[in-house]
């Protein structure tokens, strides 16, 4: 069992996002919190408001109402290379604009550091060994990013991450393009970070099982709003669930005690199974 968490890293408080034209608000009244040594998953159906409230809690989209704090500090009131300093992200997709050996391109994470004219000094370099060996991928040295896979480059980019020395990371759907060892491998890689190190962690993911057997807490978003903030077991629930994903679940215990969602089939509807009248092709 892991320590209880710390202080809050990463907060929103009734954060009300609207974009301009828009009907409807993107965020409304959404507030959550993620705390030092605690991992929490960010899910919903698509167009949620998931990565706006991601984007929201790094400052870069302005509220209507709310806040949006990074240790207790408005996110906007942040320097951008502080902020960096503090909250580390890993995006969605990333394709390498040129080429780069791994080294180098998680020593890309120093940046905030070094600013635009201090050249890496030994404090630099000790920061980028320890990233490419708590990504697990200093075996990975020497080689360049082009030629890694899918997992590899994932881990590359997530040292790259942890060479910023930050106090947390945000990564958006970073299994996305994954098979199913490297989806795994890389959450129980995120979690390890977590629980050693006291780390936050916010992780946004469509992979709904995934998040509930890895994450301390599942906040889910439906339209915009926050339906559900707890542990995993209280959130995975088939009437709620259901109705926020528009499909039927079934919720199932594994082995080891933890839940799982599976989709069933839809009933057939009596208009489907008529067959075509007489006369009709």
């Amino acid at each position: 069992m892991s320590a209880a968490p710390g202080a809050v890293v990463l907060e929103l408080r009734g954060a009300l996002v609207r974009y301009p034209g828009s009907a409807a608000p993107q965020l409304e009244q959404v507030s959550f919190a993620v705390r030092e040594g605690e991992c929490v998953a960010l899910v919903g159906p698509n167009g949620a408001g998931k990565t706006t409230a991601l984007r929201a809690l790094l400052g870069a989209l302005p509220l209507a109402a709310g806040e949006s704090l990074v240790l207790g500090t408005a996110s906007e009131r942040w320097d951008a290379a502080a902020l960096a300093r503090t909250v580390a992200v890993v995006g969605q997709r990333e394709e390498p604009a040129f080429p780069l050996l791994v080294e180098e391109a998680v020593a890309m994470g120093r940046y905030p550091h070094l600013g635009p004219w201090r050249r890496a000094g030994a404090a630099d370099q000790a920061a980028v060994a320890r990233a490419l060996g708590r990504a697990d991928v200093a075996s990975l040295t020497g080689r360049w990013v082009q030629t890694l896979s899918g997992g590899e480059w994932q881990r590359v980019r997530l040292a790259r991450a942890l060479a910023q020395e930050p106090r947390a990371l945000l990564l958006d759907e970073p299994t996305a393009s994954l098979d199913v060892r490297h989806e795994m491998e890389l959450f129980e890689l995120v979690v390890d970070l977590v629980r050693r190190e006291g780390l936050a962690a916010l992780i946004v993911s469509h992979h709904l099982n995934a998040a509930a057997r890895f994450a301390d807490r599942l906040v889910v978003l439906a339209g915009g709003r926050v339906v559900a903030d707890d542990a995993p077991a209280q959130v995975l629930q088939e009437r709620q669930l259901s109705a926020v994903f528009g499909w039927p679940l079934a919720v199932h215990r594994l082995p080891d005690g933890s839940l799982q969602l599976h989709p069933e089939r839809r009933p057939r509807t009596e208009t489907s199974n008529r067959t075509p009248s007489e006369g009709q092709s």
